[in-house]
């Protein structure tokens, strides 16, 4: 496999370290395990108040989108360093499905259309803008499996259900791939509005909730048809997939901090437990997992940045990787904190299930596997 950069330009430079400082300190005050504990149990799955201080306070929210459009013109490496810190403090904002799949999606519709760019412009300003697919959707599914069954009348409007959807409580326009009179489009529905219901189911992870989408002649916008379509659908479902690995690693870098903190000072037979071997060689292991995780996502992010032609390897090799390493790094953790990570009061457990639900988000492992065995032409898995 070639890389679109060499390997030295994989590090983090000046301006996404001032990133990293800004966005880690805004999470720190604003979304510290206490506080997302204690809107979970009060039934908040989304911090309003958290996505517009690191949308319009940081700018985060248009680091995808052009200068033009009032975005930031920065690209997904940028975007990736945000997402290492959303994982790393599980926070409840909706970067992921907005910033980036909404934001890309749109991009690779005809940006010159007015609907295309007015879009962009709220996205960037804040706006929640959510692709209407499940969460589970990977990158190289066909566009007839991958959209939901959406059919578009020959008035534009919509007919549908769409389940499992991200962050779907919290948008104010929805994306949604459907069966238009020509063939696939794209088209953009604004919520709330007639005809779009939206049911919340119960997720194994709180801390991004999920919905299905019942559209019963909602009226729809075509952003884009035909070829477009598919491939602005499939281009969104590529960049949230590779840029998901830095969340992932976020997650695995905290669950391994903490491990290493708890067991620095827990004490048992008069010494503390992380200077006994076998606990010494098992964060040794997942720090050794965790370096290479690291490796991956950011080539991954790189690719993703300089348009590389080796972006659909380079996200297939991060998602195979990343998921079951975030997976192992929370329940290493949690087992390494023996009896107090298994209460609710202890953080652990939203790492380990946002772990595993990013792990089924955007395709499975074993389906990364396996498109990664047909790009580079290796017997399947």
């Amino acid at each position: 496999m070639t890389t679109g950069t060499p390997a030295s330009d994989l590090l983090y430079g000046e301006t996404e370290d001032d990133l990293r400082a800004a966005v880690r300190a805004l999470l720190a005050s604003r979304s510290d395990p206490a506080t997302v504990l204690a809107d979970l149990e009060a039934g908040r799955a989304c911090d309003t108040g958290l996505w517009d201080a690191l949308a319009n306070g940081i700018g985060a929210a248009g680091l995808l989108i052009p200068e033009e459009f009032g975005g930031a013109g920065a690209s997904a490496r940028e975007a990736a360093v945000v997402l290492e810190e959303t994982g790393r403090s599980v926070a409840r904002v909706p970067y992921l499905t907005s910033a980036v799949v909404a934001a890309t999606a749109l991009l690779g519709c005809e940006a010159g259309q007015p609907p295309v760019g007015a879009l962009l412009t709220r996205l960037a300003a804040g706006a929640v803008g959510i692709l209407a697919v499940p969460l589970s959707t990977a990158p190289d599914q066909p566009f007839r499996s991958a959209r939901p069954t959406v059919r578009a009348e020959a008035d534009g409007t919509l007919r549908g259900t769409v389940t499992a959807v991200a962050d779907a409580a919290c948008a104010e326009v929805l994306l949604v791939p459907a069966d238009g009179p020509d063939g696939p489009a794209l088209y953009a529905v604004e919520v709330p509005a007639a005809g779009v219901v939206t049911t919340p189911l119960t997720p194994l992870d709180l801390t991004r909730p999920l919905a299905t989408l019942t559209l019963d002649g909602a009226a729809g916008t075509p952003l884009a048809t035909g070829e477009r379509a598919v491939a602005a659908v499939r281009g969104a479902l590529t960049a949230g997939a590779g840029l998901l690995a830095s969340e992932q690693l976020g997650i695995a870098e905290w669950c391994l901090t903490t491990a290493v903190a708890h067991t620095s000072t827990r004490n048992q037979f008069g010494r503390p437990v992380g200077s006994f071997q076998a606990l010494k060689h098992r964060m040794a292991a997942l720090w050794l997992d965790i370096a290479s995780a690291r490796a991956a996502a950011r080539n991954a992010a790189d690719a993703l940045a300089t348009g590389s032609p080796d972006v659909p390897v380079a996200v297939a090799v991060a998602q195979a990787y990343c998921a079951p390493v975030a997976v192992r790094a929370a329940e290493e953790c949690l087992q390494l904190h023996g009896g107090t990570g298994m209460t609710w009061e202890h953080p652990v457990h939203l790492f380990l299930k946002r772990a595993k639900s990013d792990e089924s988000a955007l395709g499975a492992p074993g389906r990364h596997r396996a498109a990664l065995a047909e790009l580079v032409d290796l017997p399947a898995p």
